[in-house]
């Protein structure tokens, strides 16, 4: 997978650019992929957030780089969180672990992507800010 230590700050936010850091930084669109392959829905007994987990990943970026075999591990990674989920025991810390290392495998988090050198482009959320041009016109004309 990727490196170990803390995760690295996006490539925006990033002060300086002329030292390369380890292999090329991939980008891609966020939101689903167009040419999503036909998937199984979701097992009928699986527990609610397990299963909106799995529908989460056909919504996500990192599903343009899937192939049958991430998404065979998708629904095993759903399985056992749905079983985690309805046990009526105490979660168990090694099944937490190890789900939470398959679930890091399928790159789910953005730590996970960034140390895998795969960045999605985020998606405008908020309410666009006002152009300051005319803040910096003033600013050249009073010299400053």
């Amino acid at each position: 997978m990727g490196a170990r230590g803390p995760v690295g700050k996006r490539s925006e936010e990033r002060r300086r650019r002329n030292k390369p850091d380890g292999p090329e930084l991939l980008q891609a669109p966020s939101g689903p992929p167009s040419d999503l392959p036909s998937l199984p829905e979701p097992d009928g007994d699986w527990h609610d957030i397990a299963a909106d987990w799995y529908l989460s990943l056909r919504e996500s970026g990192q599903a343009a780089f899937y192939q049958a075999s991430d998404w065979a591990t998708a629904r095993y990674a759903a399985e056992l969180m749905s079983r985690l989920l309805k046990s009526d025991r105490a979660p168990n810390g090694q099944l937490v672990a190890a789900l939470n290392s398959v679930m890091g495998s399928l790159l789910t988090t953005e730590g996970d992507r960034r140390r895998a050198r795969i960045e999605l482009e985020r998606q405008p959320t908020g309410p666009m800010l006002a152009v300051v041009s005319p803040l910096d016109s003033y600013r050249d004309i009073a010299g400053g």
